[in-house]
């Protein structure tokens, strides 16, 4: 389900990360915080830390109903329950590759073409169709799924970051650990890097700061990334985040030539984005996804469970799994999730926890890698070597232990 709710302590945004704070998208960009404050801090509600006591799979999974469930009625206006009972923009339906007689059929049926358009860079067509007025928007995609047999069709979900960021902590060491590349970043805006090549807005108010994504940049930075390019999928709208945004912000980001994109956001499997992660990687791009913050008796996260994607974890100083790590259909590498911290325009230096942060630094080590060998599957040939093997719940090892020295 789009929404993996954020396990991490403080921070919550994409991939529910969070900042250290204890209210994460207050803090960072979505736990608590004013609809638009953060990344989304709106889907900070949904990405808090584990709060209280939630200390076991059972608890997280109630908690992120919870969280859910407010969000949704906190924003009815924008938001609202599909078919498979996930949160996607309210009274839209996305139309995969769309022909003529499909949209004079919808129309006949009663929806509104709102947009028809294509990802350009990724040759992906689709149509933003209305929903019929008063008919929810569950029934309206199963209702144009039954006229439109074996077209991709569904809602417009959202998807929620996975972390949080917390208390400012120490001062730390700012070492630069100079291994180059470029990783393009989609989450929310970012503000005071100065390896911002690049940054584009693709929902309402955007690009607006967020704290989630300054605290990625400010990681990626500390692990020697040349240039990041950001997009921001979250601007100021409660129904930033959703599956169009983050196709668009990949076809973006491949016309720029990106080659590493790093996504800290989970939410539910979307034909639509799916088909743009499979476009992009066609065209030579590795997409780096987060698993989430929910506990691993949530479902399997997306991006990061589809084909192909770079899947990560996130572990604690002594190499521990966190213990509120999500899961996906596959898993490929950890990465430092906690006990690090990084500095956030306006905040000084905040510590960290989630899974978001632990996909951005694994990011770093295959953009340095790419940047001296090209892309193809040497690339995470080297990467594996340089990982340190550990258990299952690892993937293939865990990358960039040595970068903690500079966050």
């Amino acid at each position: 389900m789009i929404l993996a709710t954020a396990a991490a302590v403080v921070f919550a945004a994409p991939s529910r990360a969070q900042l250290l704070p204890v209210d994460p998208l207050g803090t960072v960009g979505r736990a608590g915080r004013t609809l638009g404050e953060t990344v989304r801090d709106t889907a900070s509600q949904v990405t808090d830390p584990l709060g209280e006591a939630v200390h076991d799979a059972r608890s997280m999974a109630r908690e992120r109903l919870r969280r859910i469930g407010g969000f949704v009625s906190g924003h009815a206006d924008r938001v609202e329950w599909d078919d498979d009972h996930q949160p996607a923009v309210r009274g839209e339906v996305l139309l995969v590759s769309p022909d003529p007689a499909a949209l004079e059929t919808a129309r006949g049926k009663g929806y509104t073409v709102l947009e028809q358009a294509e990802i350009e860079a990724l040759g992906l067509a689709y149509a933003r169709l209305g929903t019929p007025e008063g008919v929810p928007l569950a029934q309206a995609v199963k209702e144009l799924q039954k006229a439109l047999p074996g077209r991709e069709i569904s809602a417009d979900q959202l998807h929620f970051p996975s972390g949080a960021a917390s208390q400012p902590g120490g001062a730390g060491k700012p070492e630069t650990l100079p291994h180059g590349g470029t990783v393009g970043v989609i989450d929310g805006g970012i503000a005071g890097s100065s390896r911002l090549a690049a940054q584009r807005g693709f929902a309402s108010g955007a690009p607006k700061a967020s704290d989630h994504a300054g605290a990625i940049a400010s990681l990626l930075a500390g692990a020697g990334t040349a240039k990041i390019y950001g997009a921001d999928v979250y601007g100021s709208d409660p129904a930033g985040g959703s599956a169009l945004a983050i196709a668009r912000a990949l076809g973006w980001m491949q016309g720029q030539g990106v080659s590493v994109v790093s996504i800290s956001l989970v939410g539910p499997s979307n034909p639509l984005l799916a088909r743009a992660v499979a476009g992009a990687q066609g065209k030579g791009m590795v997409i780096v996804a987060a698993v989430g913050n929910d506990g691993a008796a949530a479902p399997p996260a997306f991006p990061a469970s589809y084909p192909g994607v770079v899947a990560v974890t996130g572990v604690d100083r002594a190499g521990r799994v966190l213990i509120e790590a999500g899961q996906a259909a596959h898993l490929d590498y950890a990465a430092p999730g906690a006990d690090i911290s990084a500095r956030v325009p306006g905040r000084g230096r905040v510590s960290l926890r989630g899974t978001s942060y632990a996909a951005p630094l694994a990011a770093a080590r295959i953009a340095a890698w790419h940047t001296r060998l090209g892309s193809g599957a040497k690339v995470l040939k080297a990467v594996d070597s340089e990982a340190i093997k550990g258990t299952r719940r690892t993937g293939r090892g865990v990358l960039c232990s040595v970068c903690r020295s500079g966050l």
